[in-house]
């Protein structure tokens, strides 16, 4: 029988008005996840993309002063992972405690600052998802029906009709595909327990068309708007247990298991404490997910929660993928990243920097090694590790101190300096406008151009020319380098959330403080203000080598190896 709707809408209500955007205003707490990592496979550069943006997010809310705490961690439930575990002749929890340890492994070499590792294996977990689904049995929103559609094992979806289309097989004979991702689907009849996803339909319109941030690029948002102008079917939420053991039996029905992603999604509020106290972070959810998944987060897990009557996430942040190329990544291909080796190729900071400086959340972006090569050296070793050597080096800061600014002197700034000047002073205002909108290419873009500006201001004025037995010179000379590190020191602040090695070796370097890089420290240049600068005068820290060595082309490379080979 359908629920009393009149009796089950008011919580919904409620739980619509919770994702606004005051309660961050009311409250310090910010909650970022990445999705939980299947664990079928290796980890790929796609899921250190994932686990790069949400580390940028929760350091970024740290250096604001919030209390910040960020989750990933493992999926380790479902018919995938079971045949898996299968072919690797392992039981299977061993198969995902070793394939976990992977995912645990480079997040924590990738410095990926999580403060949750969840695995859907743990008890907490099931305890979470057992009460989770008690709630919804209770309120009349999981029903036992028999189903019957095309359901892909690779996806752990049922697809509708629409979504089906033909290919060939390998073999050359013709099969049933999903139109989304290309898997081979199957038609299945079987009796297990349904969601009343048709309920909701309206609920999610409403939700989205009030809160037109909730799923972030718009590109995302206006296509989940699009799913919603059709009728949405109810969801089948468990499977039998004899085809599907590998999973979480539903409460009362040994007979069935949980439907994976139902699961999997619970994730998000086991962190937090649910079923118990969770209401200081479950109000301040920020999910960042891989727009693959966009359905199961933007329409089912909405639905769930608010059949549950739980706040729904603030923002769900889409991303889009990597080619190789111009060319999807696959095992076929042999055209896979393996983000271990290309980590240590590039150093950790170096590969952040490159997925979060050329990562366009809209649309899919392009790897190719010579690519990063390129971009590393002009903008980190180039471009600011330059101007660090250049305005900390002993032949033009022999004291290596922090010095003096003096007015009077800066009188000889010409109009580019001042647009410079302007420049950075804003620049904290417009990197956190980028920040918050998950565009940190554009946070980056912009730190990036202030850089050259610096770079154009030390190269115009060359404060290596001056004479320094002059004293007007000498303080002319030490308001350039003045300016010069007020500014890398802004830039330091600023680039903490994408490269925090990088950013401590140089702010460290320029005598820095760990309490004075937050985001209450960047008033730029305060002596031009006429107020008190705290770090002039100030000892330099001690020089750790070059802020970032240059990178070698694979063609360089070669023609090293072409070189030695001669030599031989």
């Amino acid at each position: 029988t359908i629920p009393q709707c009149a009796l089950v809408i008011r919580p919904w209500s409620s739980a619509v008005n919770h994702g606004s955007d005051q309660l961050c205003k009311e409250n310090s707490s910010f909650y970022i996840t990445t999705p939980i990592f299947y664990v079928n496979a290796a980890p790929h550069l796609g899921h250190l993309y994932s686990a790069v943006i949400a580390d940028c997010l929760h350091r970024w809310k740290l250096l604001q002063g919030f209390d910040s705490r960020f989750a990933t961690g493992t999926d380790e439930h479902g018919l995938k992972i079971q045949q898996a575990a299968e072919a690797a002749s392992k039981a299977p929890l061993t198969f995902c405690t070793e394939v976990s340890e992977r995912f645990r492994n480079l997040f924590s070499s990738c410095n990926i600052s999580f403060t949750d590792y969840i695995r859907t294996t743990e008890q907490r977990h099931r305890r979470a998802v057992e009460h989770f689904w008690s709630v919804l049995w209770n309120k009349g929103l999981i029903y036992k029906g028999s189903y019957e559609g095309w359901y892909s094992t690779q996806d752990e979806s049922f697809l509708t009709p629409s979504q089906v289309g033909d290919a060939l097989d390998p073999s050359g004979k013709e099969v049933k595909v999903s139109l989304e991702s290309g898997h081979k689907v199957e038609w299945m009849k079987e009796e297990n327990y349904m969601f009343r996803l048709s309920v909701f339909r309206p609920f999610l319109l409403d939700w989205l068309v009030k809160n037109p941030g909730a799923v972030q690029p718009e590109r995302f948002h206006q296509t989940v708007l699009h799913w919603l102008q059709e009728d949405l079917p109810d969801l089948s939420v468990s499977r039998q247990r004899s085809r599907l053991q590998w999973g979480i039996p539903v409460p009362g029905d040994p007979e069935q298991t949980i439907y994976v992603w139902l699961d999997a999604l619970v994730n998000y509020l086991t962190v937090v404490g649910y079923p118990d106290k969770h209401d200081q972070w479950w109000p301040v959810a920020h999910h960042v997910i891989g727009k693959d998944i966009l359905k199961f987060h933007a329409l089912y897990w909405p639905a769930f929660l608010l059949g549950a009557g739980l706040p729904l996430p603030q923002v769900i942040h889409v991303h889009s993928h990597w080619t190789v190329g111009g060319r999807k990544m696959s095992k076929s291909l042999g055209n896979v990243v393996d983000p271990f080796e290309h980590s240590r190729m590039f150093t950790n900071d170096g590969m952040r920097y490159f997925l979060l400086r050329q990562g366009v959340p809209d649309s899919d972006c392009d790897y190719t090694h010579d690519k990063v090569v390129k971009l590393l050296n002009a903008e980190l070793a180039d471009s600011l590790g330059g101007l660090l050597n250049r305005c900390t080096a002993p032949a033009l800061n022999p004291a290596q101190v922090y010095p003096a600014f003096c007015s009077q002197a800066f009188c000889r700034a010409v109009a580019e300096d001042h647009h410079m000047v302007a420049a950075v002073r804003s620049l904290p205002t417009v990197v956190e406008k980028h920040y918050e909108s998950m565009h940190v290419y554009k946070a980056l873009e912009a730190i990036s151009a202030c850089v050259r500006q610096t770079n154009g201001f030390v190269q115009r004025h060359a404060p290596w020319k001056l004479d320094r037995r002059y004293s007007k010179e000498q303080r002319w000379l030490d308001t350039i380098v003045h300016v010069a590190l007020e500014c890398l020191r802004i830039y330091g602040t600023l680039l903490q959330p994408v490269v925090p090695e990088i950013s401590d070796r140089l702010l460290t370097r320029l005598g820095v403080k760990q309490h004075e890089r937050s985001w209450k420290d960047l008033h730029f240049l305060q002596r031009y203000e006429g107020t008190k600068c705290p770090f002039e005068g100030r000892m330099l820290g001690s020089d750790s080598g070059l802020l970032f060595n240059r990178l070698e082309s694979q063609k360089q490379k070669a023609k090293k190896s072409h070189k030695s080979g001669h030599l031989k």
